[in-house]
């Protein structure tokens, strides 16, 4: 159940590993696979040599241990890891930026103990031709049995490219195909905003419209919220899928009425609306519910009737629950200890995901957005704006699309991602052109291969790439880089939407680190003078000017998140509670708006075990299981991607907690005994 608790931030998952004992090297060529046996303590290395540019996969089949993976260049400098399933086959994949010899080493988790066989699939050098990177890109999703995915790209009304690869469905052995409907996930929300922007032509709405006036029964919270608010993500309202997440609620069962409940039963807004961008499921649900009560018609009826059916889209439905049947549909796919397994769609997700497209279909959809024959030029522009807060900074998004530059062209993009189906559209207005690319495998990076398939079609009218700012231009050289120049990094930021998950950045033993609350320490590597690179999860992050830094932006597929500093005071040393003090909180504690109890615990580890293990807090929850709390700053603690902050009442007694769990705040648990 931890999977429930997860930020949408993948480097909340990320495992660090620390190894004792380091075998012989043994020689990897590709297609050749190599066998080893592990025990606790034991590290297996396998090295290769590969040139500059080099695109890498291979797999790890963990025949009877779980093992954890990690690549160094030959100076030893981690350049990533990865630690999937417990049992099966486990993939790792990089894009070498220097030439050399390469390892691979092979630790097992914890104090497992077993046999895998390690294998390189893929060892050659990116291609300049745009066609075969995109087959580069892809090869992962092109494996006998496994997932597959789709690529399309288009300029000026002329398709470019149009490919697809793998299986659609792993059970009948159906191949993915260009006319194939694939769940496309968030980036349904663009169609929801174009159908809000339609029924505003035809007369019977406006963006201004009160929300109160198409949901009286919802709470008055003192100000108003506007159907824009819906479509720009800042209205203040609490994020259903991270909400039912903290009463260990399976997402798949949710349905729309349950979003109308998590609404109604919301005692105050988290924002002030129109002040603070948060990314928000529960808004577009509403707003799909509400071209309804506009329209009169069920929301799949109109959007077949006013987009699919007039621009042709014959393989794109809505799909209004999950057990609604889509002909032809790619089932999605996540691995498991077993293989592949196939999971479901989210439930209560129209208007927010729920839409399955073609390839085809979606390039028909991205042309109308450019040379609108639906809608207006108006309209779409609009909806390519920048909405801008209320302390008149950016928020990144207009009206159902992400807007932002690459390499100074405007683009305009949007990824989805629902339980295992991944996908992105990006538009370049300026250029007339776009591309989409899906898959039906949770492990796809959808916006990494999108903006780099785009930079290959695109890049003629692209600026030139940067040189890092290492001082004498070309590549930037991590070993330039000195740990005086990392003072004014180092040090603790808050991120935005979540201002109770704190990054931390340091260095220590010649190393730099990051660090998310309650999270393992992960290696960072510099890849400018503002900017490092996570070596575990495809993640980067850019420091701001100024001395010190006043903010940092974190980017992982298509997506950006900005942090604050804290002051110098705030977040730098972790609380260390005694055991008396956490006796304090121990009790059990009821959210009256999730109708949810949990039990904080004091843990006294097993001595005869281990000698050095300290008491700690454990939250437990009947559907959650047991979450370990780990202090972070006075009466706060983290279980992942959860924060639990304590109120004391006017005798200093431990009386409450409230909930944080990103996108959804401030959920108050009160203590019953």
């Amino acid at each position: 159940m931890k999977n429930l608790l997860k930020l949408s931030l993948t480097l909340l998952t990320a495992f660090c590993v620390s190894t004792d004992v380091l075998a012989a090297q043994t020689a990897l060529r590709v297609g050749q696979a190599q066998s080893g046996s592990l025990s606790t303590g034991d590290t297996l290395e396998f090295s290769f040599e590969a040139s500059e540019d080099f695109i890498l996969y291979g797999e790890v089949n963990q025949s009877s241990v779980d093992v954890v993976i990690r690549l160094v260049n030959a100076e030893g400098q981690g350049l990533g890891q990865w630690d999937g399933p417990a049992r099966g086959r486990d993939a790792f994949a990089q894009t070498l930026n220097e030439s050399g010899t390469f390892t691979l080493r092979v630790a097992p988790f914890e104090d497992e103990e077993g046999d895998f066989a390690i294998e390189i699939l893929q060892l050659e050098e990116r291609s300049d031709d745009p066609e075969k990177l995109a087959d580069q890109l892809m090869f992962a999703y092109d494996r006998p049995g496994g997932p597959g995915g789709a690529v399309r790209v288009w300029r000026d009304g002329r398709t470019l490219t149009s490919k697809t690869y793998g299986l659609a469905d792993l059970t009948h052995g159906v191949e993915f195909d260009s006319d194939t409907p694939t769940n496309i996930g968030s980036t349904s929300k663009q169609f929801t905003a174009f159908a809000v922007m339609l029924e505003r032509e035809a007369g019977r709405l406006t963006l201004e419209d009160d929300l109160l006036d198409y949901f009286p029964d919802f709470p008055d919270f003192g100000e108003t919220i506007t159907v824009r608010h819906l479509l720009n993500h800042t209205t203040g309202l609490r994020e259903f899928l991270n909400l039912y997440a903290i009463t260990g609620a399976d997402t798949r069962s949710l349905t729309r009425d349950d979003v109308l409940r998590a609404v109604e039963r919301q005692p105050a807004l988290q924002n002030a609306p129109g002040a603070e961008f948060n990314y928000n499921n529960t808004a577009f649900s509403l707003a799909a519910q509400i071209v309804e009560k506009t329209s009169g018609q069920d929301f799949d009826e109109y959007v077949r009737d006013h987009i699919f059916q007039p621009l042709g889209m014959a393989d794109s439905y809505v799909r209004m629950s999950p057990d609604v049947i889509i002909p032809g549909r790619s089932d999605g796919y996540t691995p498991s200890d077993a293989g592949w397994s196939a999971p479901g769609d989210l439930g209560g997700a129209v208007g927010a995901g729920g839409i399955y497209a073609s390839i085809e279909d979606l390039e028909r959809w991205g042309q109308n957005l450019l040379s609108p024959r639906i809608g207006t030029k108006e309209m779409v522009e609009e909806m390519m704006t920048e909405f801008t807060l209320t302390d008149g900074e950016g928020s990144g998004y207009g009206l159902g699309l992400f807007i932002d530059e690459q390499r100074g062209l405007k683009r305009v993009h949007h990824g989805g991602a629902d339980v295992s189906h991944r996908s992105m559209i990006v538009y370049y207005p300026e250029l007339n052109a776009g591309l989409t690319v899906q898959s039906n495998a949770s492990t796809f990076n959808s916006g990494g291969t999108a903006f780099d398939l785009a930079a290959a079609y695109f890049g003629d009218a692209m600026e030139p790439e940067e040189p890092s700012d290492a001082g004498g231009g070309g590549e930037f050289d991590p070993e330039s880089y000195e740990p005086a120049d990392f003072e004014r990094l180092a040090g603790s930021y808050s991120l935005d939407p979540a201002p109770n998950v704190i990054a931390r950045f340091w260095f220590e033993d010649d190393t730099y680190y990051g660090q998310l609350t309650g999270q393992q320490a992960l290696e960072i590597r510099p890849t400018s003078m503002n900017s490092f690179e996570f070596l575990s999860v495809a993640a980067r992050i850019v420091f701001e000017d100024d001395e010190p830094a006043p903010g940092l932006t974190l980017f992982q597929n298509g997506q950006e998140v900005h942090a604050t500093r804290l002051d110098d005071e705030e977040g730098e040393e972790e609380w260390a509670p005694s055991v008396e003090e956490l006796e304090a909180f121990v009790g059990r504690y009821f959210a009256q708006e999730v109708e949810t109890f949990y039990e904080v615990v004091l843990v006294r580890p097993d001595e005869d075990e281990d000698d050095d293990a300290e008491p700690y807090l454990e939250a437990r929850q009947l559907r959650m299981g047991e979450m370990r709390l780990r202090p972070t700053e006075e009466d706060t603690f983290s279980a992942g991607g959860l924060t639990l902050e304590f109120e004391r009442d006017r005798h200093g007694g431990v009386s409450a907690f409230y909930l944080d769990v990103t996108r959804s705040r401030d959920v108050r648990a009160e203590r019953i005994r």
